[in-house]
């Protein structure tokens, strides 16, 4: 497997997301069954317009996503028959959230891979900043056609 770090000239080629749904900025680390991954939260993201003005809060669905595109890189890394197909959000069990994202935050991501099939994987996956825990789940990707 592909080894890390590598930025966003990578991640484009790995991830169909873009702009403002692109929620991987880097990859730190890649292992057998293990990614890690960094999302610069930027004052300028397009959802503190609304989320919440005054006191803007990174949302946690974003998280989650975030967390599910890092997963979705090691999957499409792992197989190359993955590579061909598109790693879509299929489930989200044992969400729990500790504490809220906000702006100039880096957001680390990590996802280990629990199982893996040719349609579906799941993923324990957990967010953090400074090494404090800010989102944890379980999830469970499938792999459609492109």
């Amino acid at each position: 497997m592909e080894k890390g770090p590598f930025g966003m000239e990578r991640i484009l080629e790995l991830l169909p997301h873009r702009a403002p749904m692109l929620m991987i900025d880097r990859v730190l680390e890649l292992g057998d069954n293990y990614i890690r991954c960094e999302k610069l939260v930027s004052a300028a993201e397009p959802v503190f317009a609304g989320h919440f003005p005054g006191r803007p809060i990174f949302p946690g669905v974003l998280i989650i996503e975030a967390m599910a595109q890092a997963a979705g890189i090691w999957a499409s890394l792992s197989s190359p028959a993955l590579r061909e197909k598109l790693s879509v959000l299929a489930g989200v069990d044992d969400v729990r959230f500790r504490r809220q994202v906000v702006p100039g935050e880096v957001l680390v991501l990590e996802a280990w891979s629990l199982a893996a099939r040719s349609k579906l994987a799941k993923f324990q996956a957990k967010a953090s900043v400074g090494g404090d825990a800010v989102a944890e789940a379980v999830l469970l990707a499938a792999f459609v056609s492109k």
